[in-house]
Protein backbone atom coordinates (compact mmCIF):
# COMPACT_ATOMS: atom_id res chain seq x y z
CA UNK A 1 0.00 0.00 0.00
CA UNK A 2 1.04 3.43 -0.81
CA UNK A 3 -0.02 6.49 0.77
CA UNK A 4 0.50 9.81 0.39
CA UNK A 5 -0.93 12.60 2.76
CA UNK A 6 -1.51 16.50 1.16
CA UNK A 7 1.16 19.10 2.62
CA UNK A 8 -1.55 21.17 4.17
CA UNK A 9 -0.94 21.10 7.87
CA UNK A 10 -4.50 20.82 9.22
CA UNK A 11 -5.65 17.15 8.91
CA UNK A 12 -8.11 14.88 8.93
CA UNK A 13 -8.53 15.52 5.08
CA UNK A 14 -10.74 13.16 2.49
CA UNK A 15 -9.15 10.55 1.23
CA UNK A 16 -9.50 8.49 -2.23
CA UNK A 17 -8.18 4.90 -2.26
CA UNK A 18 -7.64 3.47 -5.63
CA UNK A 19 -6.93 -0.65 -5.62
CA UNK A 20 -5.52 -1.73 -8.94
CA UNK A 21 -3.95 -4.79 -10.12
CA UNK A 22 -1.24 -3.36 -12.60
CA UNK A 23 0.80 -2.18 -10.03
CA UNK A 24 0.54 0.62 -7.60
CA UNK A 25 4.10 2.26 -8.52
CA UNK A 26 2.30 3.16 -12.09
CA UNK A 27 -0.31 5.59 -9.94
CA UNK A 28 2.01 7.31 -8.19
CA UNK A 29 1.98 10.19 -9.93
CA UNK A 30 -2.55 9.72 -9.66
CA UNK A 31 -1.69 9.91 -6.11
CA UNK A 32 0.56 12.75 -5.79
CA UNK A 33 -2.33 14.80 -7.93
CA UNK A 34 -4.62 14.03 -5.68
CA UNK A 35 -2.60 15.15 -2.73
CA UNK A 36 -1.87 18.03 -4.27
CA UNK A 37 -5.35 18.58 -4.26
CA UNK A 38 -6.09 18.40 -0.46
CA UNK A 39 -6.95 14.49 -0.45
CA UNK A 40 -5.14 11.39 1.51
CA UNK A 41 -4.50 9.31 -1.28
CA UNK A 42 -4.36 5.73 -0.85
CA UNK A 43 -3.34 2.96 -3.66
CA UNK A 44 -3.03 -0.58 -2.71
CA UNK A 45 -2.46 -3.29 -5.24
CA UNK A 46 -5.27 -6.60 -4.97
CA UNK A 47 -4.32 -9.44 -3.66
CA UNK A 48 -1.55 -11.63 -4.80
CA UNK A 49 -0.31 -8.72 -7.40
CA UNK A 50 2.89 -7.05 -7.45
CA UNK A 51 4.25 -8.40 -4.01
CA UNK A 52 0.84 -7.83 -1.97
CA UNK A 53 0.53 -10.72 0.10
CA UNK A 54 -2.28 -14.01 -1.03
CA UNK A 55 -3.27 -15.23 -4.48
CA UNK A 56 -4.24 -13.59 -7.47
CA UNK A 57 -7.88 -14.89 -8.81
CA UNK A 58 -9.43 -12.01 -11.08
CA UNK A 59 -12.95 -10.39 -10.14
CA UNK A 60 -12.47 -12.70 -6.99
CA UNK A 61 -12.99 -10.68 -3.25
CA UNK A 62 -12.44 -7.10 -4.78
CA UNK A 63 -15.86 -6.74 -2.66
CA UNK A 64 -14.42 -7.76 0.95
CA UNK A 65 -10.90 -6.75 0.12
CA UNK A 66 -11.88 -3.00 -0.42
CA UNK A 67 -14.15 -2.39 1.99
CA UNK A 68 -11.44 -3.85 4.03
CA UNK A 69 -9.76 -1.11 3.08
CA UNK A 70 -12.18 1.89 3.53
CA UNK A 71 -12.65 0.51 7.12
CA UNK A 72 -8.78 0.48 7.66
CA UNK A 73 -8.84 4.32 6.16
CA UNK A 74 -11.61 5.86 8.16
CA UNK A 75 -9.87 4.58 11.13
CA UNK A 76 -6.65 6.85 10.51
CA UNK A 77 -6.29 9.90 12.86
CA UNK A 78 -5.77 11.85 9.23
CA UNK A 79 -9.23 10.24 8.07
CA UNK A 80 -12.21 12.91 8.23
CA UNK A 81 -14.67 9.67 7.25
CA UNK A 82 -15.19 10.48 3.98
CA UNK A 83 -13.39 7.77 1.31
CA UNK A 84 -13.81 8.22 -2.63
CA UNK A 85 -12.56 4.83 -4.68
CA UNK A 86 -11.57 5.91 -8.23
CA UNK A 87 -9.96 3.32 -11.02
CA UNK A 88 -10.21 3.03 -14.35
CA UNK A 89 -10.80 -0.69 -16.36
CA UNK A 90 -9.96 -3.75 -13.59
CA UNK A 91 -9.50 -0.78 -11.05
CA UNK A 92 -13.09 0.73 -11.96
CA UNK A 93 -14.47 -2.66 -10.62
CA UNK A 94 -12.69 -2.54 -7.70
CA UNK A 95 -14.00 1.10 -7.13
CA UNK A 96 -17.57 -0.52 -7.55
CA UNK A 97 -17.29 -3.50 -5.82
CA UNK A 98 -17.59 -2.67 -2.03
CA UNK A 99 -20.71 -1.37 -2.66
CA UNK A 100 -21.55 -4.67 -2.96
CA UNK A 101 -20.04 -6.06 0.25
CA UNK A 102 -21.88 -7.05 3.27
CA UNK A 103 -19.92 -5.35 5.61
CA UNK A 104 -22.17 -1.62 5.61
CA UNK A 105 -19.31 0.05 6.82
CA UNK A 106 -16.99 -0.70 3.80
CA UNK A 107 -18.93 1.29 1.29
CA UNK A 108 -17.94 4.72 -0.68
CA UNK A 109 -18.82 7.58 -0.02
CA UNK A 110 -18.60 8.26 -3.78
CA UNK A 111 -17.00 6.78 -7.02
CA UNK A 112 -15.29 7.59 -10.33
CA UNK A 113 -15.57 4.41 -12.67
CA UNK A 114 -13.76 4.82 -15.52
CA UNK A 115 -13.95 2.59 -18.90
CA UNK A 116 -15.24 0.28 -16.09
CA UNK A 117 -14.49 -3.21 -16.92
CA UNK A 118 -17.73 -4.58 -14.87
CA UNK A 119 -16.92 -8.17 -14.25
CA UNK A 120 -15.70 -11.27 -15.90
CA UNK A 121 -18.90 -11.66 -17.68
CA UNK A 122 -19.09 -9.08 -18.98
CA UNK A 123 -15.71 -8.01 -20.49
CA UNK A 124 -15.45 -11.87 -22.31
CA UNK A 125 -18.87 -11.07 -23.56
CA UNK A 126 -20.35 -9.00 -26.08
CA UNK A 127 -23.87 -7.47 -24.72
CA UNK A 128 -25.43 -10.22 -27.29
CA UNK A 129 -23.24 -12.91 -25.81
CA UNK A 130 -20.60 -12.91 -28.82
CA UNK A 131 -17.11 -13.86 -27.17
CA UNK A 132 -14.37 -10.93 -27.47
CA UNK A 133 -11.71 -13.46 -28.01
CA UNK A 134 -8.53 -10.90 -28.85
CA UNK A 135 -8.72 -8.31 -25.87
CA UNK A 136 -9.37 -11.40 -23.19
CA UNK A 137 -6.64 -13.35 -24.68
CA UNK A 138 -4.70 -10.36 -24.23
CA UNK A 139 -5.23 -9.32 -20.84
CA UNK A 140 -5.24 -13.36 -19.36
CA UNK A 141 -1.93 -13.53 -21.12
CA UNK A 142 -0.68 -10.44 -19.82
CA UNK A 143 -2.38 -10.33 -16.46
CA UNK A 144 -4.19 -13.91 -15.31
CA UNK A 145 -2.89 -16.29 -12.98
CA UNK A 146 0.49 -14.56 -12.12
CA UNK A 147 1.57 -12.12 -9.65
CA UNK A 148 3.16 -9.81 -12.25
CA UNK A 149 2.28 -8.32 -15.79
CA UNK A 150 3.97 -8.81 -18.80
CA UNK A 151 1.53 -6.82 -21.42
CA UNK A 152 3.69 -7.70 -24.35
CA UNK A 153 2.96 -11.79 -23.76
CA UNK A 154 0.68 -12.68 -26.42
CA UNK A 155 1.80 -10.32 -29.14
CA UNK A 156 5.27 -12.31 -28.51
CA UNK A 157 3.28 -15.44 -28.93
CA UNK A 158 1.27 -14.42 -31.75
CA UNK A 159 4.51 -13.42 -33.52
CA UNK A 160 5.73 -17.46 -32.73
CA UNK A 161 2.63 -19.04 -33.17
CA UNK A 162 -0.23 -16.73 -35.83
CA UNK A 163 -2.85 -19.57 -35.98
CA UNK A 164 -2.44 -19.61 -32.19
CA UNK A 165 -6.01 -17.95 -31.92
CA UNK A 166 -7.52 -20.68 -34.14
CA UNK A 167 -6.98 -23.03 -31.41
CA UNK A 168 -9.72 -25.43 -30.45
CA UNK A 169 -11.42 -25.77 -28.24
CA UNK A 170 -10.36 -21.79 -27.15
CA UNK A 171 -10.68 -22.91 -24.04
CA UNK A 172 -7.65 -25.09 -23.40
CA UNK A 173 -5.86 -22.05 -25.28
CA UNK A 174 -3.47 -21.81 -22.35
CA UNK A 175 -2.14 -24.75 -23.44
CA UNK A 176 -0.92 -23.65 -27.10
CA UNK A 177 0.53 -20.64 -25.13
CA UNK A 178 2.52 -22.79 -22.86
CA UNK A 179 1.83 -21.64 -19.36
CA UNK A 180 -0.94 -22.49 -16.87
CA UNK A 181 -3.98 -20.05 -16.72
CA UNK A 182 -6.31 -22.50 -14.70
CA UNK A 183 -8.75 -19.05 -14.73
CA UNK A 184 -9.21 -18.92 -18.56
CA UNK A 185 -11.71 -21.44 -18.68
CA UNK A 186 -13.78 -20.02 -15.63
CA UNK A 187 -14.07 -17.10 -17.48
CA UNK A 188 -16.36 -18.40 -20.24
CA UNK A 189 -18.65 -20.13 -17.52
CA UNK A 190 -20.43 -16.76 -16.52
CA UNK A 191 -23.49 -15.50 -18.34
CA UNK A 192 -23.16 -11.52 -19.13
CA UNK A 193 -26.64 -9.97 -17.03
CA UNK A 194 -28.94 -8.56 -18.76
CA UNK A 195 -28.40 -5.29 -17.59
CA UNK A 196 -26.14 -4.27 -14.21
CA UNK A 197 -27.63 -4.74 -10.82
CA UNK A 198 -26.90 -2.31 -7.85
CA UNK A 199 -26.70 -2.56 -4.53
CA UNK A 200 -29.68 -0.35 -2.77
CA UNK A 201 -26.64 1.73 -1.17
CA UNK A 202 -25.90 3.02 -4.89
CA UNK A 203 -28.83 4.70 -4.16
CA UNK A 204 -26.78 6.83 -2.26
CA UNK A 205 -23.37 7.08 -4.28
CA UNK A 206 -23.05 9.71 -6.37
CA UNK A 207 -21.19 7.94 -9.78
CA UNK A 208 -18.98 9.73 -12.29
CA UNK A 209 -18.37 7.51 -14.97
CA UNK A 210 -15.94 8.29 -17.61
CA UNK A 211 -15.48 6.26 -21.28
CA UNK A 212 -13.99 6.48 -24.60
CA UNK A 213 -16.52 6.36 -27.81
CA UNK A 214 -13.72 3.96 -29.02
CA UNK A 215 -13.16 2.72 -26.07
CA UNK A 216 -14.60 -1.58 -26.08
CA UNK A 217 -16.54 -0.92 -22.89
CA UNK A 218 -18.42 2.22 -24.24
CA UNK A 219 -21.72 0.69 -23.85
CA UNK A 220 -20.97 -0.70 -19.76
CA UNK A 221 -19.74 2.97 -19.31
CA UNK A 222 -22.99 4.35 -20.68
CA UNK A 223 -25.38 1.19 -19.45
CA UNK A 224 -23.99 1.74 -15.46
CA UNK A 225 -24.47 5.39 -15.44
CA UNK A 226 -27.83 5.15 -17.13
CA UNK A 227 -29.18 2.77 -14.91
CA UNK A 228 -27.60 3.88 -11.58
CA UNK A 229 -29.82 4.51 -9.03
CA UNK A 230 -28.34 7.76 -7.06
CA UNK A 231 -26.93 10.65 -8.54
CA UNK A 232 -24.98 9.78 -12.01
CA UNK A 233 -22.49 11.71 -13.81
CA UNK A 234 -21.56 9.92 -17.36
CA UNK A 235 -17.85 11.58 -19.26
CA UNK A 236 -17.62 10.22 -23.18
CA UNK A 237 -15.41 11.63 -24.96
CA UNK A 238 -13.49 11.10 -28.19
CA UNK A 239 -10.97 7.99 -26.81
CA UNK A 240 -10.13 4.81 -26.51
CA UNK A 241 -9.28 2.75 -23.30
CA UNK A 242 -6.13 5.26 -22.45
CA UNK A 243 -8.78 8.09 -22.67
CA UNK A 244 -7.30 11.34 -22.77
CA UNK A 245 -3.59 9.89 -23.25
CA UNK A 246 -5.56 7.93 -26.05
CA UNK A 247 -7.34 10.34 -28.00
CA UNK A 248 -9.10 9.11 -31.81
CA UNK A 249 -8.04 10.93 -34.92
CA UNK A 250 -12.01 12.64 -34.39
CA UNK A 251 -10.28 14.63 -31.30
CA UNK A 252 -10.15 18.22 -31.21
CA UNK A 253 -8.70 20.79 -29.22
CA UNK A 254 -12.18 21.53 -27.70
CA UNK A 255 -12.17 17.94 -26.39
CA UNK A 256 -9.22 18.22 -24.14
CA UNK A 257 -10.06 18.03 -20.45
CA UNK A 258 -7.67 18.13 -17.69
CA UNK A 259 -8.93 15.28 -16.35
CA UNK A 260 -7.13 15.31 -12.51
CA UNK A 261 -9.04 18.65 -12.19
CA UNK A 262 -12.15 17.71 -13.39
CA UNK A 263 -11.90 14.20 -10.60
CA UNK A 264 -11.05 16.42 -7.70
CA UNK A 265 -13.37 19.63 -8.85
CA UNK A 266 -16.44 16.88 -9.04
CA UNK A 267 -14.98 14.93 -5.79
CA UNK A 268 -15.40 18.02 -3.90
CA UNK A 269 -18.93 18.56 -5.00
CA UNK A 270 -20.40 14.73 -4.69
CA UNK A 271 -18.49 15.14 -0.77
CA UNK A 272 -20.17 17.96 0.28
CA UNK A 273 -23.43 17.00 -1.23
CA UNK A 274 -24.22 19.32 -3.53
CA UNK A 275 -24.49 17.31 -6.82
CA UNK A 276 -27.87 17.74 -8.13
CA UNK A 277 -29.62 13.98 -7.66
CA UNK A 278 -30.16 13.24 -11.18
CA UNK A 279 -28.44 12.24 -14.12
CA UNK A 280 -26.44 14.25 -16.51
CA UNK A 281 -24.00 13.61 -18.99
CA UNK A 282 -21.97 15.29 -21.63
CA UNK A 283 -20.61 13.74 -25.35
CA UNK A 284 -18.27 15.04 -26.91
CA UNK A 285 -18.89 15.38 -31.15
CA UNK A 286 -16.02 13.75 -32.98
CA UNK A 287 -14.94 15.70 -35.70
CA UNK A 288 -16.13 19.05 -34.22
CA UNK A 289 -15.42 21.01 -31.39
CA UNK A 290 -18.33 20.79 -29.34
CA UNK A 291 -20.06 18.85 -26.22
CA UNK A 292 -23.38 17.73 -25.88
CA UNK A 293 -26.31 16.18 -23.47
CA UNK A 294 -25.96 12.95 -23.10
CA UNK A 295 -29.53 12.43 -22.11
CA UNK A 296 -31.78 13.96 -24.82
CA UNK A 297 -33.92 11.04 -26.01
CA UNK A 298 -32.99 11.10 -30.00
CA UNK A 299 -35.03 9.78 -33.23
CA UNK A 300 -33.42 7.74 -35.45
CA UNK A 301 -33.69 8.44 -39.34
CA UNK A 302 -33.77 4.99 -41.35
CA UNK A 303 -31.72 5.16 -44.27
CA UNK A 304 -33.80 2.15 -46.07
CA UNK A 305 -31.73 -0.20 -48.36
CA UNK A 306 -32.29 -0.41 -52.09
CA UNK A 307 -33.26 3.15 -51.93
CA UNK A 308 -32.14 6.10 -53.77
CA UNK A 309 -31.67 8.08 -49.99
CA UNK A 310 -30.45 4.97 -48.36
CA UNK A 311 -27.89 2.02 -49.10
CA UNK A 312 -27.66 0.39 -52.35
CA UNK A 313 -26.73 -3.64 -52.54
CA UNK A 314 -23.15 -3.88 -53.98
CA UNK A 315 -23.18 -7.37 -53.49
CA UNK A 316 -23.54 -10.32 -51.34
CA UNK A 317 -27.11 -10.56 -50.80
CA UNK A 318 -25.92 -14.22 -50.72
CA UNK A 319 -23.16 -15.06 -49.36
CA UNK A 320 -20.85 -17.65 -46.55
CA UNK A 321 -19.75 -17.09 -43.32
CA UNK A 322 -16.46 -19.61 -43.42
CA UNK A 323 -15.45 -19.64 -40.02
CA UNK A 324 -11.86 -21.26 -42.38
CA UNK A 325 -11.96 -18.02 -43.87
CA UNK A 326 -13.43 -15.49 -42.02
CA UNK A 327 -13.84 -11.69 -42.40
CA UNK A 328 -11.21 -10.45 -40.42
CA UNK A 329 -11.66 -7.56 -37.41
CA UNK A 330 -8.34 -5.76 -38.42
CA UNK A 331 -8.46 -5.20 -41.93
CA UNK A 332 -11.36 -3.17 -43.28
CA UNK A 333 -10.70 -3.49 -47.18
CA UNK A 334 -13.02 -6.27 -49.12
CA UNK A 335 -11.79 -9.31 -50.50
CA UNK A 336 -12.66 -9.41 -54.49
CA UNK A 337 -10.82 -12.68 -55.35
CA UNK A 338 -13.34 -15.19 -54.19
CA UNK A 339 -17.22 -15.69 -53.79
CA UNK A 340 -18.81 -12.99 -51.51
CA UNK A 341 -18.14 -13.18 -47.43
CA UNK A 342 -20.08 -10.50 -46.05
CA UNK A 343 -22.75 -8.36 -47.71
CA UNK A 344 -21.87 -5.23 -49.12
CA UNK A 345 -24.38 -2.03 -49.28
CA UNK A 346 -23.49 1.72 -49.70
CA UNK A 347 -24.33 5.22 -49.66
CA UNK A 348 -24.32 7.91 -52.28
CA UNK A 349 -21.68 10.58 -51.31
CA UNK A 350 -23.35 12.92 -48.63
CA UNK A 351 -24.19 16.63 -49.80
CA UNK A 352 -23.19 17.75 -46.48
CA UNK A 353 -21.67 17.49 -42.94
CA UNK A 354 -23.96 14.51 -41.28
CA UNK A 355 -23.39 14.57 -37.55
CA UNK A 356 -24.78 11.49 -35.95
CA UNK A 357 -25.48 11.93 -31.67
CA UNK A 358 -27.08 8.81 -30.48
CA UNK A 359 -27.56 5.00 -30.35
CA UNK A 360 -27.25 3.35 -33.89
CA UNK A 361 -28.70 0.02 -35.20
CA UNK A 362 -29.04 -1.89 -38.43
CA UNK A 363 -32.42 -3.60 -39.17
CA UNK A 364 -32.28 -6.59 -40.89
CA UNK A 365 -34.13 -9.28 -42.83
CA UNK A 366 -32.17 -12.04 -43.20
CA UNK A 367 -31.78 -15.66 -43.28
CA UNK A 368 -29.30 -18.69 -42.19
CA UNK A 369 -28.87 -22.29 -42.99
CA UNK A 370 -27.59 -23.57 -39.63
CA UNK A 371 -29.27 -23.21 -36.12
CA UNK A 372 -27.44 -20.56 -34.04
CA UNK A 373 -25.85 -17.76 -36.24
CA UNK A 374 -23.82 -15.03 -35.18
CA UNK A 375 -24.43 -11.48 -37.00
CA UNK A 376 -21.80 -8.95 -37.15
CA UNK A 377 -22.17 -5.36 -38.89
CA UNK A 378 -19.56 -3.02 -39.14
CA UNK A 379 -20.90 0.82 -40.54
CA UNK A 380 -17.55 2.49 -42.26
CA UNK A 381 -17.12 5.92 -43.42
CA UNK A 382 -15.26 5.93 -46.38
CA UNK A 383 -13.67 9.87 -47.25
CA UNK A 384 -13.88 11.75 -50.68
CA UNK A 385 -10.28 9.55 -51.29
CA UNK A 386 -12.05 5.87 -50.31
CA UNK A 387 -10.16 5.76 -47.26
CA UNK A 388 -12.19 3.84 -44.58
CA UNK A 389 -12.96 4.17 -41.28
CA UNK A 390 -14.78 1.89 -38.62
CA UNK A 391 -17.55 4.25 -37.14
CA UNK A 392 -19.57 1.07 -35.30
CA UNK A 393 -19.87 -2.71 -35.06
CA UNK A 394 -22.64 -4.78 -33.76
CA UNK A 395 -23.06 -8.11 -32.68
CA UNK A 396 -26.01 -10.14 -32.51
CA UNK A 397 -26.08 -13.96 -31.70
CA UNK A 398 -29.40 -15.75 -33.06
CA UNK A 399 -31.13 -19.09 -32.98
CA UNK A 400 -33.72 -18.98 -35.68
CA UNK A 401 -35.41 -22.04 -37.77
CA UNK A 402 -32.50 -22.95 -40.34
CA UNK A 403 -33.11 -21.27 -43.90
CA UNK A 404 -36.39 -19.48 -42.87
CA UNK A 405 -36.18 -15.55 -42.59
CA UNK A 406 -36.20 -13.66 -39.55
CA UNK A 407 -36.52 -10.40 -38.87
CA UNK A 408 -34.29 -8.55 -36.05
CA UNK A 409 -32.64 -5.29 -35.54
CA UNK A 410 -28.48 -5.05 -34.58
CA UNK A 411 -27.72 -1.94 -32.12
CA UNK A 412 -24.50 -0.35 -33.79
CA UNK A 413 -24.09 1.44 -30.28
CA UNK A 414 -23.74 4.79 -29.34
CA UNK A 415 -22.24 7.60 -31.97
CA UNK A 416 -21.25 10.82 -31.66
CA UNK A 417 -19.18 11.79 -34.75
CA UNK A 418 -19.43 14.66 -37.59
CA UNK A 419 -18.86 12.75 -40.97
CA UNK A 420 -17.44 14.87 -43.52
CA UNK A 421 -19.31 16.03 -46.64
CA UNK A 422 -18.76 13.91 -49.48
CA UNK A 423 -18.37 10.61 -47.76
CA UNK A 424 -20.00 7.57 -48.46
CA UNK A 425 -21.57 5.22 -45.48
CA UNK A 426 -20.92 1.39 -46.19
CA UNK A 427 -22.53 -1.01 -44.26
CA UNK A 428 -20.93 -4.60 -44.37
CA UNK A 429 -22.94 -7.59 -42.71
CA UNK A 430 -21.27 -11.13 -42.01
CA UNK A 431 -20.67 -13.80 -39.95
CA UNK A 432 -17.49 -13.11 -38.54
CA UNK A 433 -15.75 -10.84 -36.93
CA UNK A 434 -12.05 -12.67 -36.28
CA UNK A 435 -9.58 -12.98 -33.90
CA UNK A 436 -11.56 -9.45 -31.98
CA UNK A 437 -14.66 -12.39 -31.60
CA UNK A 438 -14.49 -16.08 -31.36
CA UNK A 439 -15.60 -17.57 -34.36
CA UNK A 440 -19.27 -18.91 -34.20
CA UNK A 441 -19.07 -22.92 -35.01
CA UNK A 442 -22.28 -22.68 -36.62
CA UNK A 443 -23.66 -26.50 -34.82
CA UNK A 444 -24.76 -24.99 -32.27
CA UNK A 445 -22.11 -25.86 -29.61
CA UNK A 446 -20.25 -23.30 -27.36
CA UNK A 447 -18.27 -21.53 -29.45
CA UNK A 448 -15.41 -21.61 -26.61
CA UNK A 449 -15.60 -25.39 -26.34
CA UNK A 450 -17.02 -26.66 -30.17
CA UNK A 451 -14.11 -29.03 -31.74
CA UNK A 452 -16.14 -28.74 -35.20
CA UNK A 453 -16.65 -25.51 -37.64
CA UNK A 454 -18.79 -25.74 -40.07
CA UNK A 455 -19.68 -23.00 -42.92
CA UNK A 456 -23.18 -21.23 -42.76
CA UNK A 457 -25.25 -19.85 -45.84
CA UNK A 458 -26.29 -15.87 -45.42
CA UNK A 459 -28.89 -14.32 -47.51
CA UNK A 460 -29.93 -11.01 -47.15
CA UNK A 461 -33.72 -9.55 -48.05
CA UNK A 462 -33.02 -5.74 -48.84
CA UNK A 463 -36.68 -5.12 -48.55
CA UNK A 464 -37.53 -3.41 -45.31
CA UNK A 465 -33.88 -3.26 -44.28
CA UNK A 466 -32.37 -0.19 -43.26
CA UNK A 467 -29.65 1.37 -41.27
CA UNK A 468 -30.77 3.66 -38.34
CA UNK A 469 -29.23 6.59 -37.31
CA UNK A 470 -29.89 9.18 -34.91
CA UNK A 471 -30.78 12.92 -35.41
CA UNK A 472 -27.85 15.43 -34.90
CA UNK A 473 -27.13 16.77 -31.05
CA UNK A 474 -28.73 19.84 -30.32
CA UNK A 475 -27.59 22.40 -27.95
CA UNK A 476 -23.83 22.02 -26.68
CA UNK A 477 -22.94 22.09 -22.94
CA UNK A 478 -19.97 23.16 -21.20
CA UNK A 479 -18.64 19.20 -19.29
CA UNK A 480 -17.27 20.56 -16.21
CA UNK A 481 -20.24 22.33 -15.17
CA UNK A 482 -22.24 19.06 -16.54
CA UNK A 483 -20.17 16.82 -14.50
CA UNK A 484 -19.80 19.17 -11.09
CA UNK A 485 -23.51 21.18 -10.64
Amino acid sequence: MTLILPLTPHPPHPAILIRTPYGSRHHLPEARSWAARGFAAIVEDVRGRHGAEGEWHPYTGEAEDGAAALRWIRAQPWSDGRVVTAGASYAAHCALAPLRSPAGGGAPDAVIAAVPALGPAETAREPSGVERLLARAGWWAAHGDRPDSDPAALDRALAQDPRLLEHLPLTRLPDRLGRALPSWPVLWDADRPARPEHPARAALTPLLAVGGARDPFAADTLGLWHGWPGPARLLLGPWGHGLTADPAPEARPGHRIDLGELYARWARAALAGTLTPDRRGAVALGGAEHWHPADRPRRRRPWPFGHPRGLRLLHGGDFLADPDHPVRSDRLDVPTHRAPDRALLLSEPLPRPLDLFGPAGARLRATADTPVADWFVRLIALDARGRAELLALGTARRADPAARPAEFTVPLGPLARRIAAGSRLRLEISGHHFPAHARNPHTGENPMTATRLAPSRRSLDPAGGALLLPAGPGRRVDPVQEMCS
